[in-house]
């Protein structure tokens, strides 16, 4: 769906975007996280067709974005960190103020309005003004905005900021609905632990250049080299702890108390499996066996860490 390669955009001798590749195939959330300043925003923007790069090519569907702007606009719904509103217009008023300039004219245009109004969940305030909204409303009338010519990609930059919690769940509801109905969205923001728990796909960018990308599980693997698995048992600690070290995909073991164990493995869930059931079948009484999940904070810091390094 979305295919960036070798892009470059600088300001002055400050280079902005440095050699930054990325791919978003269709139907996918992507993750895009970062520091302030490590060219979130400008790469959204080239993106959208809304700046211009110094070199590299951007791809929706196989069509540079440079070449067929006005064409691949209509594919696009650009959500900025900072949008305006206009206070003196209704909310039906500015979504249909919006569908008009798209083209949308009589039924079409009310019947668009109003699906989006239900989609954000503003059916009820549709007769109410702009500024009377909240901040959360105001950032969910935004993104029906960017979704009245029913766009294919979905560029929204920092869609969440500012948002209460309550508001931020909604939105991460909606979210789930667009991709359920075939969007592909690339969205950014500084609230990590709902990127990991949303997105599909992540991209860790630094300095303007991708450090790494892909799904969290595929990032963690590559930062962290191994999992962990924190085992509770009822006793026969020492037995258990025997018969973990006898696997050979094993990196560390860590008694954590006199009932549970903690293990380093390389290995897939299938490894996973083979180990619980070799201790049950030795009689080790198991309570609990699961994964010890890193966040995606952490993974980040050690990204950026590692990426600062090198």
């Amino acid at each position: 769906m979305l295919k960036v390669t070798n892009l470059y955009k600088s300001y002055g001798k400050f280079q902005a975007v440095r050699d930054l590749n990325l791919f978003i195939p269709k139907g996918e959330i992507f993750g895009f996280v970062g520091p302030n300043g490590a060219g979130k925003t400008t790469t959204m923007k080239i993106i959208c067709g809304l700046l211009k790069q110094n070199s590299g090519k951007v791809e929706i569907d196989g069509e540079d974005v440079s070449k067929n702007i006005n064409k691949l606009k209509r594919k696009i719904g650009y959500m900025p960190d900072f949008f305006g509103v206009y206070d003196d217009l209704k909310v039906h008023e500015y979504l249909e103020f919006y569908a008009s300039i798209y083209g949308i004219d009589g039924v079409d245009r009310k019947k668009v309005c109003n699906d989006l109004l239900d989609l954000v969940n503003l059916s009820e305030k549709r007769d109410f003004y702009v500024d009377s909204l909240s901040r959360g409303m105001k950032q969910r009338l935004c993104l029906a905005r960017c979704m009245v010519h029913n766009p294919e990609l979905l560029v929204l930059d920092e869609p969440a900021s500012g948002m209460d919690p309550r508001a931020r769940v909604e939105m991460k509801d909606i979210l789930r609905t667009l991709k359920n109905m075939g969007k592909t969205i690339l969205i950014s923001s500084h609230i990590l632990p709902e990127l990991a728990e949303l997105c599909t796909m992540i991209g860790i960018i630094e300095k303007g250049h991708i450090a790494l990308s892909g799904s969290v599980e595929d990032i963690e693997k590559k930062v962290y080299h191994s999992r962990t698995v924190r085992i509770k048992i009822l006793d026969k600690m020492d037995e258990a702890g025997r018969l973990v070290k006898e696997c050979p995909e094993i990196d560390e073991i860590r008694i954590v108390s006199d009932k549970i164990l903690e293990v380093d493995f390389r290995g897939n869930n299938t490894f996973m499996n083979k180990l619980l059931v070799k201790l049950v079948s030795n009689n080790i009484p198991v309570v609990t066996y699961d994964t010890v999940e890193n966040n995606l904070e952490d993974i980040f810091m050690k990204v950026i860490e590692n990426y600062e390094e090198a």
